[in-house]
Parts: structure tokens; C-alpha cells; sequence
């Protein structure tokens, strides 16, 4: 007898978890979550999942009380029964934290992982880590997707002259060569040192800009500092329009004011992450990634291949 497949959402990106259940032709799950007066989360299934195939969508970018949420969602599915609870997390919050690299530090990121797997967790669900070795972080299943399934015809129909690829910094190379190698492309990164949290100091540009076209990639953009020295020493070396994309669109702090104040000239990225109306501007698109995680549901449900996705 074939299990039910049942597909919740958290209340942190509802609008990206009802494009995942339109995919599926699948209704979301009735699920309560409320908060006390004094900030306690409160979560209850509303029907039924006892030996069913759980999938809950939730982001864990800040506040914390997403992450909570997403424990108590898993853990009450295991306490109900379910034959597997799938944690569908499209945005992986405190990613960046994935090593000690000064003394007396958590690493954030293999914490998370332990809590999402002792909450209840049996597989892991995301996109575009902020470094892949997280995936060795947990000891259940991680199907990785990529948000390259969307970006590249995307970045084909815009149809960019002379354009070459460009990594922010040392981290986001990897990313951005193998997006030039799709797209057919040069290559160039910036080398950049953090004299603080959240400051840059641009050091170099590494590779043959002047008179190109710009194609911008990192994973995340979060108060747009990398992005938009990135782009002001591109200019100083001559390149012409400036496109940046991420993944990841959190857009905190002086983000939007920053982007909008600075040479690039549109950005890009995708639904990982609700991103509100105050935090939109004219210059932003933003590309849909449900299809995607519609899709993988639908392959980890069936017990079908999910790699052959990349082909």
C-alpha cells in the first residue's frame, strides 16, 4: 500500500511552500502554529500523518524563532508517527559559521545540523549551501539542489555582449566558474579581505574586465557590502553594466539603500527566502525556485533519482 505524502509549511516563506504544493497538485497540510503572549511557540498537526510521508518547508533565516519553529514542527511529526519527516529547507541559516576559525567559537553550522536531525528530522532537504562540507555535517541523508536549474536560461535569455563571470570573492569561485562554463563564458574574481563582520576591503581584481559586461554571483547577499565594493572596484577597472545575482536574498540592514546607491544595475535572485515589500525595489527580480523543490519532493517521495536533475 503506497504512503501519503503530506507537505507542510512553516510561516517563514508560506508564498514559496504554496508554489511547491501547486507543483505537486497536492494541498498543504493543516498545521496550527501560534505564539503565547510570551514568545512560546506553540505547533499542532490538524489531521492525520501517522505513517505518512512528511515534507515541511521552512527557511531558517533570522529570527531565530524560525528555526524553533521548524524543531518543533519535525519533532511533533515524530512524536505522530510519520513513516518520514523530510525537512525541506531552502535557505540554511547559520551556514556561515562552518569552522573554528578563531578560538572560543561555535560552529553554528554542524549545530544546526545536529539539532535538525535530534528534532526528528530523517532527510534533508536544501539549496546552495554556503559551503558544501556542510553536507558531511549531518548524519542523515542531503539532497543538495542548485539554483543553477533556474539562473542559467535565465542568464542565457538576457542575452548580455561580451559578458565574463565574476565571484565577489575567493568563496563564491567555485560557483562562479562552473557558472561560466555553462554560459560560455570568461572568468574574473576579486580578491577581498573582512577587516570586521559584515565590512569589506576590496584588495584586487584578478582577471581581464575592461569594456566586459558583468555577471555578478555569490550565494548570499545579506547587507550587500561584498557586492557593491565588488562592483565599485569592477568600475575602477573599467567594466561596462553591472548584474548581480545570489541565491540567497536576505537584505538586511543598509542592504536595499546600498544596492540602490551603487553601480550595479539590476539584481537578481531567487524565493529561497520571503523577501517583503519594504525590502523590494525596482531593479530587483526575483527568479522561482518552487518547480525545483516540487520536483525533488516529488523524486524523494517516488524514490527516484534526484542527481539526474542536474543533467
Amino acid at each position: 500500500m503506497p504512503h501519503d505524502m503530506k507537505l507542510f509549511s512553516g510561516t517563514s516563506n508560506v508564498p514559496l511552500a504554496e508554489e511547491v504544493a501547486e507543483y505537486l497538485e497536492l494541498p498543504l497540510g493543516a498545521i496550527e502554529i501560534r505564539t503565547f503572549s510570551d514568545g512560546e511557540i506553540f505547533v499542532k498537526y490538524q489531521e492525520n500523518i501517522r505513517g505518512a510521508d512528511v515534507f515541511i518547508i521552512q527557511s531558517t533565516n533570522s529570527p531565530a524563532a524560525n528555526l524553533l519553529e521548524l524543531f518543533l514542527m519535525l519533532d511533533a511529526a515524530r512524536k505522530s508517527s510519520a513513516r518520514r519527516v523530510t525537512a525541506v529547507v531552502p535557505y540554511y541559516g547559520y551556514c556561515r559559521q562552518d569552522r573554528k576559525d578563531q578560538p572560543r567559537v561555535s560552529i553554528s553550522a554542524k549545530l544546526m545540523a545536529d539539532l535538525i536531525t535530534r528534532a526528528g528530522a530523517n532527510r534533508l532537504l536544501t539549496m546552495d549551501l554556503h559551503a558544501a562540507q556542510i553536507q558531511g555535517f549531518f548524519d542523515i541523508p542531503v539532497d543538495h539542489l542548485y539554483s543553477s536549474m533556474a539562473f542559467t536560461e535565465y542568464f542565457k535569455s538576457m542575452d548580455i555582449p561580451d559578458m565574463i563571470v565574476v565571484a565577489p570573492d575567493v568563496g563564491s569561485l567555485r560557483m562562479a566558474r562552473a557558472y561560466a562554463k555553462r554560459l560560455d563564458t570568461g572568468l574574473a574574481f576579486i580578491d577581498k579581505r573582512r577587516p570586521e563582520a559584515n565590512a569589506v576591503e576590496v584588495l584586487n581584481v584578478i582577471g581581464k574586465v575592461k569594456g566586459k559586461n558583468i555577471l555578478l554571483l555569490d550565494d548570499m547577499v545579506d547587507t550587500a557590502g561584498t557586492l557593491c565594493e565588488a562592483a565599485k572596484a569592477l568600475k575602477d577597472k573599467g567594466a561596462g553594466t553591472i548584474v548581480a545575482a545570489c541565491t540567497h536574498g536576505i537584505l538586511s540592514g543598509p542592504a536595499v539603500e546600498r544596492l540602490q546607491e551603487s553601480d550595479i544595475e539590476k539584481v537578481i535572485t531567487t524565493n529561497t527566502l520571503y523577501i517583503p515589500e519594504e525590502k523590494q525595489f525596482p531593479d530587483l527580480e526575483i527568479v522561482s525556485v518552487g518547480h525545483i523543490f516540487g520536483e525533488a519532493i516529488r523524486r524523494t517521495y517516488g524514490e527516484e533519482s534526484i542527481s539526474t536533475l542536474f543533467d
